[in-house]
């Protein structure tokens, strides 16, 4: 039960910040997006706000056994650079590039943002639901693509 009481705060808090950040603004999100034009830097704090508490967070979860609040830590994620790690950035990217959202904004904006909203959130979801069946077959494309590469070469 703590664990969904912290849960609902943190979800609150971080709704409450991307609503006053201006994260849920589009037009924001593509002044921040558009370096190469009428760049509007402003949203670097919410990176900085976003990075300086989650360093502090690491290094005290790097010293605790459990965590505060019960479960199991998660593992390290993986530091290499795959394909699906690149394609992935480069879809996400062109979406929130695209939109001006992603999907804690998306998910924020919808009492507001009308039927374009609603139909952005429905598509993203759309998209998740997708996205595993797509993998599998795109894993499973280039495993064979790399299984003739290799039987050519011999």
């Amino acid at each position: 039960m703590l664990r969904n009481v912290f849960a609902f705060l943190a979800g609150g808090l971080f709704g409450a910040g991307l609503l006053v950040s201006g994260m849920t603004n589009t037009e924001k999100v593509q002044g921040w997006l558009d370096i190469f034009g009428a760049w509007d830097p402003t949203l670097a704090f919410v990176l900085g706000g976003a990075i300086l508490p989650m360093t502090v967070a690491w290094n005290i979860a790097a010293r605790r056994a459990r965590p505060a609040l019960g479960g199991e830590m998660p593992g390290k994620p993986g530091a290499e650079i795959d394909r699906n790690l690149v394609i992935g950035s480069l879809m996400f990217g062109a979406g929130w590039g695209l939109a001006g959202l992603c999907p804690g904004p998306a998910v924020a904006s919808i009492s507001w943002g009308g039927l374009g909203g609603v139909v952005f959130l429905l598509a993203m979801i759309g998209g998740m639901v997708v996205a595993p069946a797509a993998r599998r077959q795109l894993d499973s494309m280039a495993t064979a693509l790399g299984s003739q590469s290799s039987n050519s070469g011999a």
